[in-house]
């Protein structure tokens, strides 16, 4: 017997205060509701039952002037609080409703202006929240509803003693047609109201029922990898017996062009709908990498303008989370792997090996994880690890790096320079642990989820040692040079020195070139 699977939908919206009056009597009510969550929260830890806070009777009616439905929300959030601390083992003692990140920052030295900033922000997480779950025999939502007079959708906010606030609704979400057909069906919905630099916003969201899953891996996966530089998509589809099929790249550089949030959102979306399409039109699943979170460099870290700029456009969650909830409405399955090493692994052995692009490269890698497939060493890489001669001219490459950074350190004035050059130093040492003879090259063998418990792990002990020595880049863009290794076995190093510019040292085949061009076999 199959689960009936379920769809989460919502539309996102600002709301807008005809009177003022209105707008102040639902802010105090978005602080009492949020200093009832609290102090539902830590009843709940200190293991009072839920049962003693239900009743209008009962402390969060009498203390804070809230009504049985707005309680049963402020319980909903203190429950759904005190499990989120558990699941991420986080003592529940010390949660800090508002964030623990901005409340520490706060302690910090400032300037006063970015102070009161920083002060406004976290105030409004911890008493900017009004949460009221749908109810279909009250219509829609007793507390928070919906209504449309004269083509105007406006929200009802009950403030108790049969008194209400209302606001106009200001949205062009595309699913804001499936919430109008559950306002006239009378259908139940939920609302929540947060708080963002004085303005409120609404959330409505509400449960279907999902499609049944028709796009299967069963049939193979279509892969993808988002890149940062140049901002694009690339995609791979891989059948059930691990072998490459078809791959194509979406280029993102018009998201980045477009004016506006809006216009950007609009053009996430086409690409997502392309991409589901394809999937749908192939009968396969769709695999993505499982990324919590992206590190954002900030002025002053020695990362460099253009870097910062990089990374702050790049869009990945943003259309990720599209791309899986329209997946999900199309019937297709979505698998999400483990993101360790895809981009190493396809840079060393399926770049050079398919001439492929390493971002379609690393788009095959995570299409056969999520298959399952292993992805083993190559005879050659393995012969290379092996070789003495390699760590040791590698090892050579880093030492002197280090030493010639150093160098540019005290000679440096500027300190956002000077920080890249620690970073640069601190990269050539952890590469020098890694080629280093006390670290063993780790499972030969690999493993699927890119894991290798015993040892250093041997795809990155390949990558410091061939890609800057060699290659004469940390990322490189060309990668056909390690075609002859891989065809031809290891190759024989002549020490040519760095020369005047600094270049890499060169890597040359023990053998003439050949024209082989056939697969290479693990």
């Amino acid at each position: 017997m199959t689960m009936e699977r379920s769809l989460f939908q919502g539309v996102q919206a600002k709301l807008n205060f005809p009177r003022k009056e209105d707008k102040q009597a639902v802010l105090d009510l978005m602080r009492r509701f949020s200093s009832a969550r609290r102090y539902a929260y830590n009843r709940l830890v200190e293991g009072i039952p839920r049962e003693k806070l239900w009743s209008v009777e009962g402390p969060l009616g009498t203390f804070f002037g809230l009504n049985s439905y707005y309680i049963q929300g402020a319980l909903l959030k203190a429950e759904m609080a005190l499990r989120s601390a558990k699941e991420l083992g986080i003592d529940p003692e010390k949660v800090v409703f508002g964030g623990r990140k901005l409340f520490l920052d706060l302690r910090k030295k400032h300037d006063l202006k970015a102070w009161k900033k920083r002060k406004q922000e976290w105030k409004e997480r911890r008493q900017g929240l009004l949460y009221c779950r749908g109810k279909k025999r009250e219509g829609g939502n007793p507390n928070l509803r919906l209504e449309v007079n004269n083509g105007v959708l406006r929200l009802r906010i009950s403030l108790g003693n049969k008194t209400y606030a209302y606001a106009l609704v200001q949205t062009t979400h595309p699913n804001l047609g499936q919430l109008l057909q559950r306002v006239y069906a009378k259908e139940s919905y939920n609302v929540e109201l947060t708080l963002k630099e004085g303005e409120v916003y609404a959330n409505f969201t509400w449960e279907e029922k999902a499609p049944p899953l028709t796009s299967t891996r069963e049939n193979g996966v279509l892969a993808l990898d988002v890149n940062a530089e140049p901002y694009h998509l690339a995609l791979a589809l891989v059948g059930p017996d691990g072998s490459l099929r078809h791959y194509f790249t979406l280029p993102l550089d018009q998201v980045d062009r477009a004016q506006g949030r809006g216009a950007k959102e609009t053009l996430l979306w086409m690409v997502a709908h392309e991409v589901t399409d394809f999937a749908v039109a192939n009968g396969v699943a769709i695999a993505t990498e499982r990324l919590k979170c992206l590190r954002k460099s900030k002025r002053g870290d020695g990362s460099g303008r253009a870097f910062r700029r990089i990374q702050h456009r790049f869009a990945y969650a943003s259309l990720l989370n599209k791309i899986h909830s329209l997946a999900k409405k199309k019937g297709v399955e979505t698998i999400q792997v483990n993101p360790q090493d895809t981009s190493t692994i396809g840079m060393l052995k399926y770049a050079p090996q398919l001439s492929l692009s390493k971002d379609v490269a690393a788009a095959y890698v995570i299409g056969r994880r999520a298959l399952g497939f292993e992805e083993k060493l190559p005879k050659s890489y393995r012969a290379l690890l092996d070789d003495p001669r390699f760590r040791e001219e590698a090892e050579a490459f880093y030492r002197e790096r280090v030493e010639e950074l150093k160098e540019g350190i005290k000679a440096e004035k500027n300190p956002y320079l000077k920080r890249r050059l620690f970073r640069e130093v601190a990269k050539a040492q952890r590469a020098l642990v890694l080629l280093s003879p006390r670290s063993s090259p780790g499972s030969r063998k690999g493993s699927t989820d890119g894991r290798n418990p015993y040892g250093a792990n041997p795809w990155r002990v390949l990558r410091a040692g061939l890609f800057l020595p060699f290659l004469g880049r940390e990322v490189p863009r060309d990668l056909s040079p390690l075609k002859s290794i891989l065809v031809q076995g290891p190759p024989l190093y002549r020490d040519r020195g760095r020369g005047k510019e600094g270049g890499p040292r060169s890597l040359l085949p023990g053998r003439a070139h050949g024209t082989h061009t056939g697969a290479v076999r693990d």
